[in-house]
């Protein structure tokens, strides 16, 4: 079908191209032959318009009936006015007024020329020939049935050699095709097709046949592959049993230990607490300043042994328990946080500089620990300042939202800053502030757990700031995105 699409539309393109050359040839050639004949008329036509002899130049006109194509002729004299025709009989009706231009052109079916009648530069006449294109007609219909009959006789030729070609072609493709369909459906790589000759589709097959038997040395080690890929994932999986079986001991234990660690070292700090009130009260006047010191230091590191326990037991919890995804409104968490530290905060004077906060994705209950330790640090580290101030801000980036918590207080030396969340590290003196150095450690754990970033900046003296960074979720949207 594509063969004779192709040759059809040429040759019928070639036929109409020469009808169309042949037509504009032979209206070429019949003008030519009409304006010559008029040439000759006008130039036999001189002495009888220079002497006025209508019957001469009917005479002259009358040469036209050897031409069967003549339709009309008519000389007109200087003035316009009409000479002779031809045919000599033709009515007035017939014969159009005298020309105004001269030339040659076509009409709907004759041609005409306007020739002037001159004799030494001066014009006697003009002559008016009209001939009918019946010829030119003729020419045409019998070129067109030659041209039609040739692009016939061609295409019936194109078909012939189409269906010769399609048997040494189409055949030998269509059993490439149908062995590349069986190998499709079926899986089947062993299949091969018959090499026929050294030519193109010789080689065609033989390449074919050659990527279905690397295709079947591969789908052979690809299974081979498969059985030793079940084999580790079945081994991988005995391990990861084993292995969580030995996690969940772990856990259990670990949670022995907590218990233990919650209830046994508790009781003997209650003990040591509660005797070391006793003694004050019971010996206490009896006691002088520096034993009574002593007595005081007890009951203060049995406090701080508590806390610590208390924070130990948080610091563990927040590893292992469960992270409950959802939106935290960070603004109604900050106002809660703040809320909760009132007391702490109570007779000092802080100014709070609280921005408007987006919401993010997160645990609400681990956040809030985040920004109960952040705020609760700035609280304290700005003991000294009056008025002390803490900024609350954030910035949303395209995958992320950055929230930070600025004070005025003591700030820390940058050299230490890699310090500053590891477990019981701490940059200041416990005489000058209170603490674990176990909050920030909590800090960075629940904020690595949600994927995120947490470091700080810091100058000695000129406060201090501290960065949370959130991966942003469907919920990361920010009420001022300008502002921030």
């Amino acid at each position: 079908m594509a063969m004779m699409l192709t040759s059809t539309t040429v040759l019928v393109l070639t036929g109409v191209a020469l009808v169309l050359y042949d037509v504009a040839s032979s209206r070429n050639s019949l003008a030519r032959n009409l304006a010559t004949r008029a040439q000759i008329l006008a130039a036999n036509s001189t002495a009888a318009l220079a002497f006025d002899n209508p019957d001469d130049a009917t005479q002259t006109l009358a040469a036209l009936k050897s031409d069967p194509s003549a339709v009309l002729a008519v000389l007109y004299d200087a003035r316009g006015r009409r000479f002779a025709t031809y045919p000599a009989g033709a009515p007035m009706s017939a014969s159009p007024s005298a020309p105004d231009r001269m030339g040659t052109w076509f009409g709907p079916s004759t041609v005409v020329v306007h020739h002037p009648v001159a004799e030494d530069g001066r014009i006697l006449g003009t002559l008016y020939l009209e001939s009918d294109l019946r010829a030119l007609s003729g020419r045409l219909r019998v070129f067109t049935w030659v041209v039609s009959l040739a692009v016939l006789g061609s295409i019936a030729v194109a078909f012939a050699l189409s269906i010769w070609l399609q048997r040494g072609l189409a055949q030998p493709i269509g059993s490439l095709a149908a062995a590349a369909r069986r190998v499709s459906e079926q899986k089947d790589f062993a299949i091969r097709v018959q090499v026929k000759g050294d030519d193109e589709l010789g080689v065609l097959a033989g390449s074919f046949n050659e990527m279905l038997g690397q295709l079947e040395q591969r789908d052979a080690a690809l299974r081979a592959s498969e059985a030793s890929l079940r084999q580790l994932n079945g081994d991988l999986e005995r391990r990861v049993r084993s292995r969580t079986a030995e996690l969940e001991a772990a856990n259990r234990e670990l949670e022995a230990f907590s218990y233990s660690v919650s209830h046994d070292l508790r009781a003997p700090l209650r003990h040591i607490g509660g005797f070391a009130d006793l003694l004050g009260r019971h010996a206490g006047s009896s006691l002088d300043d520096k034993a009574r010191r002593y007595i005081d230091m007890i009951s203060s590191s049995s406090r701080n042994m508590g806390m610590l326990i208390d924070d130990l037991l948080s610091f563990s919890r927040m590893g292992r328990s469960e992270m409950r995804q959802s939106t935290v409104c960070l603004n109604e968490l900050v106002a809660e946080v703040r809320s909760a530290l009132a007391a702490e905060a109570e007779g000092r004077s802080i100014v709070w500089d609280v921005a408007p906060l987006p919401e993010v994705p997160g645990d609400p209950a681990m956040l809030r620990v985040v920004f109960m330790n952040l705020f609760s640090n700035a609280v304290k580290y700005t003991r000294g300042c009056d008025p002390a101030r803490i900024t609350v801000g954030a910035t949303v980036r395209d995958d992320e939202t950055v929230v930070f918590v600025q004070d005025n207080g003591a700030g820390f030396d940058m050299a230490y800053q890699h310090k500053l969340f590891g477990v019981f590290q701490r940059l200041h003196r416990a005489e000058e502030f209170e603490g674990t150095g176990i909050g920030l450690a909590n800090v960075r754990r629940i904020i690595e757990r949600h994927d995120g970033r947490v470091w700080a900046e810091g100058v000695p003296g000129q406060g201090a700031t501290f960065f949370v960074a959130l991966p942003r979720g469907a919920a990361g949207r920010h009420p001022s995105r300008e502002a921030a």
